[in-house]
C-alpha cells in the first residue's frame, strides 16, 4: 500500500513538471512569435517562410499548452466532452505545426545531418497524430493513448530541444556542432522512454 501511494505521489509529481516545462517553453513560443524573444538572425530567416513559421510556433506552442492535460486521469474521468474536444483541438494544431515543421526542416542550422533529424521529428510527429485519430475512430482507446503518448513525447522535443542547448552551450559547443545532436536527441530518447513505459505498463510490447 505504501508503495502504491509512493508510486501515485511521484506520477502526480512528473505530471506536474511536465506541464509546468511545457507550458513555460509554449509562453516562449508566444513570445518568439512577435519577436519578443529570440535571436534576430533567426527571426529574419524564418521571415523568409513566414506562414509555415508562423504555423510551426503558433501550432508547437499551443500543442504543448494543450498537451499534458490530456494525461489528467481526473479531465478524461470527469470532463469527457471537454478532454474529447481538446484532443480534437491538438490533433489539428498538430497537422498545423507540422506541416510548418516540414518546410522549416531543410532550413535549419547545423548541415544535413540537423536537416534530416528535424525532418524525420516532423514526419513522425504527424504520423503519430494520425495513428492516434484512426484509433478513437475505431474505438480502439488503449492504441489511441499509446499514439497520444508517443505523439506527445515528440511535441515535448521543443522542451528537451532547449534544455539540450542549453546543455551544449554551458559545455561551450560551437551552436552548428550542439544542433546536429540536438535535432535527434531532443526527440529519439523522448520516443524511447515512452516505448519502454507502454511496455512495462502493459506487461508485453506495446500495442500499436
Amino acid at each position: 500500500m505504501k508503495n502504491t501511494s509512493m508510486t501515485h505521489r511521484l506520477q502526480v509529481m512528473l505530471f506536474v513538471a511536465l506541464v509546468i516545462a511545457s507550458i513555460a517553453v509554449a509562453f516562449y513560443a508566444f513570445g518568439f512569435q512577435p519577436r519578443i524573444v529570440g535571436d534576430p538572425g533567426f527571426h529574419a530567416r524564418l521571415d523568409e517562410v513566414a506562414l509555415f513559421s508562423t504555423m510551426h510556433v503558433l501550432g508547437g506552442g499551443l500543442c504543448l499548452g494543450l498537451g499534458g492535460f490530456q494525461f489528467s486521469k481526473r479531465l478524461r474521468t470527469k470532463h469527457l466532452g471537454l478532454h474529447r474536444n481538446m484532443g480534437r483541438v491538438y490533433l489539428i494544431l498538430v497537422l498545423i505545426g507540422g506541416c510548418g515543421s516540414l518546410v522549416l526542416a531543410p532550413r535549419a542550422g547545423g548541415g544535413l545531418v540537423a536537416k534530416l533529424g528535424f525532418g524525420m521529428l516532423a514526419a513522425v510527429w504527424l504520423f503519430s497524430a494520425l495513428q492516434a485519430y484512426l484509433a478513437v475512430l475505431r474505438k480502439d482507446i488503449a492504441s489511441h493513448r499509446a499514439w497520444m503518448m508517443r505523439n506527445f513525447s515528440l511535441t515535448f522535443a521543443a522542451v528537451t530541444l532547449r534544455v539540450y542547448l542549453g546543455m551544449f552551450a554551458a559545455l561551450d559547443v560551437a551552436f552548428d556542432d550542439a544542433y546536429q545532436s540536438v535535432a535527434w536527441i531532443s526527440w529519439v530518447p523522448n520516443l524511447i522512454l515512452i516505448e519502454w513505459y507502454l511496455t512495462l505498463a502493459n506487461g508485453q510490447p506495446a500495442k500499436s
